[in-house]
């Protein structure tokens, strides 16, 4: 599962600029750094606006890795116009305020309009949402940039490892993100999970390993067709990598997966020449296509109780299921689905419809296919199962207790399972684990989940 569904910035034709261009009077210069919210995502606009010479404009969306977008940049009188016409279309309209530190107005991308105020960052102030979690250099401890391959699927992938400065040797584990094109610090909504994960473990002792999925930074190969069992693979590549190295028990390296990644290590777990032991951070223990109605579930549970709205999600999570799994062509699939949520409302399937490709792409239907259940029952190494009470994408309570069934179906009796209270998927303490809520939030990853997964390994790699 993804750790959140990507909230898109959708590529639209625009109407056209109406700013006049009016002659313009002395102002004060916009120059500097200018941030502001539109839909749980965090622009950043880099505004230069010299006395002399012609203004200039970038803008960074830290939410989903883009930095350094070009932007139009005007500003006749007290107006401010910012236009971006590639990769999406879309323009910011406002006005500045008396005191100069903000721009109030409205982001326009289709036919769609959002409230928007940007405020300009102080001197040295830093820009984007606050991380407090984040680390920053120096480190009390070796980091490096490395580069590893899978043979099997003929490809190299990046990544950084951090190594403890005591004395080794060390336990070590790899990190697994979750579904959808993922950097190695997991990088989302101005989080960056895995990079807090990896310091908060090396410093305890434990080596890391955090690498960019295939097409993703650094990382060759592409995403595009794969599963989570060829993720396993890269997971299996990573694994042999880090027991080559100096200074590592090769018999104490473990896989950490958040989410789908928790899939992938239970199938890298099940192979020869797996790992001592598997952490699973929010990973699904249901059957696929049960996971999906369920998730679909909890989330309209944040917003009705009502039965019959709650009966109408689980028929149509069902049907779409049902429909997918028993419709092996593509192009036939989507017909039927579109023929399908038509027939319930014509706008239901105009919003359907962009997602048609998704529903029918290997990954999704690898995952409805996905029977944990069996893959559990061939894991006989210490397992670590941790949900947040509070994940409506894999809800906990009926996923961990899947994954303690598949696992003692192993006669697995190294087996640790926990809920932890008030956490959400991203195991940050949370209000009402919406997704909505993952940027509002400053933590990134909860102390007592970070305390959890670091008492048990060391708990498990004694010396």
């Amino acid at each position: 599962m993804p750790t959140a569904p990507r909230l898109l910035l959708l590529a639209a034709t625009l109407l056209p600029l109406a700013a006049a261009h009016a002659q313009e009077a002395p102002r004060p210069s916009l120059s500097g750094n200018w941030s502001g919210e539109v839909a749980t995502l965090e622009l950043t606009f880099h505004l230069t606006d010299p006395a002399g010479g012609p203004r200039a404009a970038t803008l960074d969306i830290v939410d989903q890795n883009v930095a350094g977008l070009l932007v139009d940049f005007q500003a006749p009188g007290d107006s401010v116009y910012l236009r971006l016409s590639k990769p999406i279309t879309a323009r910011f309209a406002g006005r500045r305020s008396a005191d100069g530190r903000q721009l109030a107005g409205e982001w326009q991308q289709g036919l769609r309009a959002f409230p928007l105020t940007l405020t300009r960052a102080g001197a040295g102030e830093a820009t984007g949402p606050k991380r407090p979690q984040q680390p920053h250099a120096p480190f009390p401890y070796q980091s490096a940039d490395v580069t590893f391959r899978n043979e099997k699927a003929g490809i190299s992938l990046a990544g950084t490892y951090t190594l403890p400065a005591d004395m080794g040797p060390f336990p070590a584990v790899v990190l697994l993100t979750g579904s959808g094109p993922e950097d190695r610090n997991e990088t989302y909504q101005g989080h960056q999970p895995f990079a807090v994960l990896a310091d908060y473990l090396t410093r305890q002792g434990i080596a890391v390993l955090r690498f960019d999925d295939r097409g993703v930074g650094q990382s060759g190969g592409t995403l595009k067709g794969t599963t989570s069992a060829d993720y396993a693979t890269d997971a299996q590549a990573a694994l042999a990598w880090l027991r080559a190295q100096p200074g590592i028990r090769k018999n104490q390296v473990g896989l950490i997966g958040h989410s789908q990644g928790g899939t992938a290590a239970i199938g890298a777990a099940g192979q020869a020449n797996g790992p001592d032991f598997v952490v699973l951070l929010a990973a699904p223990g249901l059957p696929g296509d049960e996971l999906i109605v369920q998730q679909s579930l909890a989330l309209v549970r944040l917003q009705t109780t009502d039965p019959a709205q709650l009966a109408s999600t689980e028929k149509m999570q069902r049907a779409m299921t049902q429909i997918i799994q028993k419709t092996p062509g593509d192009a036939q699939a989507q017909s039927l689905l579109l023929l399908y949520y038509s027939a319930i409302s014509p706008q239901l399937a105009a919003q359907v419809k962009p997602q048609l490709p998704m529903l029918t792409s290997p990954d999704y239907r690898h995952l409805l296919a996905d029977r944990p259940a069996l893959t559990l029952a061939k894991v006989r190494c210490p397992v670590l199962a941790m949900g947040g009470s509070k994940d409506v994408q894999v809800p906990t309570t009926r996923n961990l207790a899947a994954t303690a069934a598949g696992l003692k179906a192993a006669n697995n009796r190294d087996v640790t399972v926990q809920e932890l209270p008030g956490l959400n998927h991203l195991f940050q303490t949370a209000k009402t684990g919406a997704p909505a809520e993952y940027a509002t939030i400053e933590e990134t990853f909860a102390p007592v989940a970070l305390q959890a997964i670091g008492d048990w390994i060391t708990k498990h790699t004694p010396r």
